[in-house]
């Protein structure tokens, strides 16, 4: 455990990036374990993202939840969008293989299986509250300022750069399946951190999105989403 903090408290660099990568490359292998290992590989992951949090706490001062009325507004706001987009717009094709019938836990384990209840509660749980805090302070804290100065940390979050703006919200939409509202998404996420200059009502506005888009996808069976 120490070895992981003594990594993270060598730079500012490394407390915002190195746990995102982590993650990240836990999520590319969740499809080299076959169909249940993916399903059991994400659970692993999540709660290995929870701890990395934990780890990340001490070093990365601006991660903190926080709450506003504008986080609700831009989180549900960012749900409509994912959802109302997704039947015009093609998708991300050049990183991402179609999968067929998306991520469905009941294929696997059983329609209405405990087992197959379990993988669902995790991916809710875990794209609600591990996922924003990992993913904002990497796109939106880190990597927004580092592309207008290396030392990044000496600038405010509320620190407007049209131009990184763009670029930092490109990325992120094009690690998305759903490319363009993933780029509308981290524009608006951006927003609320240029807005507030904290961190914490976007990590909210994220997990109120994946929270909708989680229930949205149970109750409709609209598993492509995941």
């Amino acid at each position: 455990m120490r070895f992981l903090g003594r990594h993270l408290e060598r730079s500012p660099v490394t407390a915002r990036a190195l746990p995102f990568f982590v993650f990240l490359i836990l999520t590319a292998a969740q499809d080299f374990f076959g169909d249940a290992g993916r399903f059991w590989i994400y659970l692993f992951k999540t709660a290995v993202g929870a701890w990395l949090i934990w780890e990340m706490r001490p070093f990365v001062p601006e991660m903190r939840w926080a709450f506003s009325w504008e986080a609700v507004g831009v989180g549900v706001l960012v749900f409509v969008l994912w959802v109302g987009l997704d039947p015009f717009v093609p998708k991300n094709h050049l990183f991402f293989k179609p999968s067929e019938g998306g991520w469905n836990p009941h294929e696997t384990f059983g329609q209405n299986s405990a087992l197959a209840w379990v993988f669902i509660l995790g991916r809710i749980l875990g794209s609600s509250l591990v996922v924003p805090p990992l993913e904002e302070v990497f796109y939106r804290s880190f990597l927004y300022r580092w592309f207008i100065r290396v030392d990044f940390w000496n600038l405010p979050l509320n620190h407007r750069h049209a131009l990184s703006w763009g670029v930092t919200s490109l990325i992120f939409g094009l690690v998305h399946y759903e490319w363009l509202a993933g780029i509308l998404c981290g524009l608006l996420y951006q927003w609320l951190v240029l807005r507030k200059n904290r961190l914490g009502d976007a990590m909210t506005a994220h997990a109120i999105t994946n929270f909708l888009l989680g229930l949205y996808i149970v109750l409709r069976g609209a598993w492509t989403f995941w």
